[in-house]
């Protein structure tokens, strides 16, 4: 395995480690096996784990303003559209689920924050959407 080179008092040595297992080393020294046990057991090295400390800003709710005529429903993450459960003209409330947007192969419902009617869609089944791309706009 490794060779190393020692000299102690003007001697030397030629150590070659041959095999290590557990606490017992296999080794030769100038020529001479020994077996040599370690009086402490070798703890193996673990893979690191890397820890993320959490956001120090809350999560923002969506933003929506109370004085505005249109309301513009964004793509909270970027996805595809699996599904579209409103029309234009359709009136919803606060809770109503308008679509369904797949990412990191999840299924994530897309639901009404605040009353109205859907003015425009702006999406269509099986497209991509970026993050804060619009979707919907309601009245």
């Amino acid at each position: 395995m490794k060779s190393y080179k020692f000299k102690v008092n003007e001697n030397g040595y030629t150590v070659n480690i041959k095999s290590h297992e557990d606490n017992i080393i296999k080794l030769e020294v100038n020529g001479t096996t020994y077996d040599v046990v370690m009086s402490k057991e070798i703890k193996k090295t673990k893979t690191p784990t890397l820890v993320r400390s959490a956001s120090k800003r809350p999560t923002e709710p969506l933003k929506v303003n109370p004085k505005s005529q249109v309301t513009r429903i964004v793509a909270p993450i970027p996805g595809v559209v699996l599904s579209i459960d409103v029309k234009v003209g359709d009136t919803l409330k606060v809770g109503d689920r308008m679509l369904v947007l797949e990412a990191m192969k999840m299924e994530n419902n897309i639901v009404c924050e605040k009353a109205g009617t859907i003015t425009a869609l702006k999406i269509v089944v099986g497209q991509q959407v970026l993050q804060d791309e619009l979707l919907i706009e309601l009245e």
